[in-house]
């Protein structure tokens, strides 16, 4: 038996079940952004370079593994995946509690690495699923509500217990609400279509990567590479330019955030995709830019609230762009391809800014990340003229 076609109502019980797992799931990933540049420069008695290196190496195994991901989740559905990611995510956090150097943080942000592979594909797999079509772009710009909210709300959690407890009461905080999303994905149930027990898995042969969503997620990448850098080094920049709350720009960063994507989460279904995440990436590389030269407090802040707004419309706008290029069939290898993006973008941005902020210093990596930025509006910009020249022209 097949599942009910999702109709234009968009806020049904597993939409917003799936809405409140990844709330709990992100907020446990925003306290390991507060906290681990702060453990590993501390502690563990790293460096930038170590700390960028532990932020982004999750990456590694969640690149490899996202595009499988997509395949698991089309043939065999979405909830194993989102419960066993969710799982593994506890796991990972809880263990970094024990850790006492660099190079068990290392391995146990690689499982985390597998956990967000597993979690995020079928996560926008289901997202699309549940989504009415014509309302996708306002369905990604909800739904990313919990992630942002979880970036919000997590590093002024992970301050706290820090503060208070100490960071091993932290990792384990962050595991149990990991552990909370993985319970929640039991509301979720499964998504896809043709899942009835006397069905047998479709094993056809398919392609893996998506290749039409390629070239956009060049663009995309461009703005996680900037955003990348800026999360791993937004708390120990905080504390050197003397911001006395250490998690305050994390916290207006996802709070700009959400307030956007609630004011204006029909704005990626009236716009063009590509344009619109053309001029996201340009505001990403402002703001970013002025964070670099204003090297102040307020100038950490005024920068945080512009790039912000930009991040705000760049992500529903490139998947609303990539999805757009995907038949029913193929959305989880779209979503495993536009989410291996994400790992490209936030593996290689805190990495390679790292090496950049380790002999020059923070506010250079930042520059070099706005930079970043603003190189991929200038490509999805091209790309979008090159999509319009290749548009049959109706002379009727």
């Amino acid at each position: 038996m097949k599942r009910r076609q999702p109709t234009e109502r968009l806020f049904t019980r597993q939409f917003i079940a799936l809405g409140i797992s990844d709330l709990a799931y992100f907020t446990a990933v925003g306290v390991a952004i507060f906290a681990l540049p702060l453990y590993v420069t501390g502690p563990v008695g790293g460096d930038e370079v170590g700390a960028g290196f532990a932020f982004g190496v999750f990456a590694v195994s969640a690149l490899v593994l996202r595009p499988f991901a997509g395949r698991i989740a089309d043939v065999y559905g979405r909830l194993p995946l989102l419960l066993g990611g969710a799982v593994l995510a506890a796991v990972s956090l809880a263990l970094i509690a024990l850790a006492e150097d660099l190079f068990v943080i290392v391995a146990l942000r690689l499982l985390a690495g597998v956990a967000e592979a597993a979690f995020f594909v079928a996560g926008f797999a289901a997202l699309a699923d549940l989504a009415p079509a014509k309302r996708l772009g306002e369905a990604l710009s909800y739904n990313s509500l919990g992630l942002y909210l979880g970036i919000a709300l997590g590093p002024p959690l992970g301050e706290i217990l820090v503060q208070a407890w100490g960071f091993g009461i932290a990792w384990l905080g962050a595991a149990a609400l990991a552990a909370l999303a993985a319970a929640l994905t039991l509301l979720i149930g499964e998504t896809r279509e043709d899942t009835s027990a006397d069905a047998s898995p479709d094993l056809s042969p398919r392609r893996i990567i998506h290749r039409p969503a390629i070239p956009i997620s060049i663009g995309f990448i461009t703005s996680l590479v900037a955003i990348g850098g800026f999360l791993t080094f937004a708390s120990l920049y905080a504390v050197r330019i003397g911001l006395n709350q250490a998690s305050l720009a994390l916290f207006l960063y996802g709070t700009v955030v959400v307030v956007c994507r609630i004011a204006f989460a029909r704005v990626p279904d009236r716009l063009p995709s590509l344009p619109l995440g053309a001029a996201a990436l340009g505001v990403i590389g402002a703001g970013l830019g002025l964070v670099a030269v204003w090297q102040t407090p307020v100038g950490l802040l005024v920068g945080v609230v512009i790039m912000a707004v930009g991040v705000s419309f760049s992500t529903p706008a490139f998947f609303s762009a990539i999805f757009s290029t995907a038949t029913p069939s193929q959305r989880g290898a779209a979503s495993g391809t536009a989410s291996a993006a994400l790992d490209l973008g936030l593996g290689l941005g805190p990495i390679a800014l790292g090496l950049i902020a380790g002999p020059f210093g923070i506010p250079w990596a930042f520059g070099t990340g706005a930079a970043v930025a603003v190189a991929g509006g200038i490509w999805t910009l091209l790309l979008q003229r090159r999509t319009r020249q290749r548009q049959p022209v109706d002379v009727a």
